[in-house]
């Protein structure tokens, strides 16, 4: 049997094996994902409830192992059992359709992340403008929500959140620049592969002003605390999808924790050298720390862990911004940071200093 099937794979054409493998990946890719959001929401309450001196979710279990696991199951159950319910005055195409131009984007931006050394799904190598392009796209999402709404509400949340968004976007973009005037190339893999060398060569310790912005950016482009604003319950109520119900909401839940995971990943790529170990450089022989040196997908996965716990971190600590004060850490203070900086990389690169002394 396994043989026949051997022999019908290699009797394949060239493109069918490429594309049936790519499509493998992709659906493995989407599966992990949406399990990891789903135990992203039970780690937030956790680390959330050891901050605050409390147990978190501790009950549900699955498969009778350990108490609070099955929790996310249990959440998306209800939230798939409750009625959809569609405002009678909406646009009501545009009104289904919003949930998925926002939780398309977070998925579809995977196609050029390295995950390891061996695995990208697609090599492309404008991957920077193609990541660019899909975050900025999630946007309409969030216009759509509350405009296909016909809410005052909703369509306050949706301004005001996108407004936010289009100012960090911006702030995003020129913390880039810099990152793209440090690999010399657009693709992924080559601003990780660059970055090679050892936890000395990483792009946080030349770029870290432009660091810092990427993920404060970051941070408020996913609408998380504290720049929460479209979420102001004191305010408008919950925002853009106030008027959204079981698996719609389910979709804008989704969508913000997937985010959380790609902005984690890219910071982790951009910033921390992706896959490569901190250990690189170690010699083999070492015990322990030769295994450790070794580029692999689990680097990238424990960066990712370190920057997701940020996220966390900072809705325990940070209390919710005043809208003006958002807008003016946007505009006054994140843009000049990047132009600065990036006009001190330009200097130092002039120079041959740092990481630009051999170009």
């Amino acid at each position: 049997m396994l043989e026949q099937l051997e022999h019908y794979w290699s009797s394949l054409p060239d493109e069918w094996r490429s594309g049936a493998i790519s499509a493998g990946w992709i659906i493995a890719l989407t599966v992990a994902l949406i399990l990891n959001v789903a135990y992203l929401t039970l780690a937030e309450r956790k680390v959330l409830g050891w901050m605050q001196l409390r147990r978190g979710p501790n009950r549900v279990r699955i498969f009778g192992l350990g108490p609070g696991l099955g929790q996310p199951f249990a959440d998306v159950f209800k939230l798939l059992a409750k009625e959809v319910i569609i405002p009678t005055n909406s646009s009501k195409l545009l009104f289904r359709i919003a949930p998925a131009l926002a939780l398309i984007p977070a998925f579809a931006a995977w196609a050029v992340v390295p995950i390891s050394p061996n695995l990208t799904i697609a090599h492309v190598d404008a991957g920077l403008l193609y990541i660019l392009s899909l975050t900025s796209a999630g946007v309409y999402g969030v216009i759509l929500a509350g405009w296909a709404s016909n809410s005052k509400y909703a369509f306050l949340g949706a301004m005001r959140s996108a407004a936010q968004i289009v100012a960090y976007e911006i702030a995003m973009g020129f913390a880039l620049v810099g990152v793209l005037m440090a690999a010399g190339s657009l693709s992924l893999e080559t601003i990780t592969r660059m970055q090679g060398g050892n936890l000395l060569h990483w792009n946080v310790l030349w770029l870290f002003p432009l660091f810092v912005v990427y993920f404060i950016a970051g941070v408020a482009e996913t609408n998380r605390a504290p720049f929460d604003v479209a979420e102001g319950e004191s305010e408008i109520v919950a925002g853009f999808h106030v008027e959204y119900s079981g698996i719609g909401f389910v979709l804008f839940f989704l969508a913000e924790y997937a985010n959380m995971i790609l902005i984690s990943a890219l910071t982790a790529v951009f910033f921390w050298g992706g896959w490569l170990s901190p250990f690189e450089g170690v010699p083999r022989d070492v015990p322990l720390f030769g295994w450790l040196a070794q580029p692999s997908f689990w680097w990238l996965y424990v960066k990712m862990l370190a920057a997701l716990f940020l996220f966390l971190w900072f809705r325990a600590t940070f209390p919710r911004y005043r809208y003006d004060q958002i807008m003016r850490l946007g505009w006054k203070i994140l843009i000049p940071v990047t132009l600065v900086w990036i006009t001190v990389e330009g200097v130092l690169a002039y120079l041959h200093i740092g990481p630009w002394r051999a170009s």
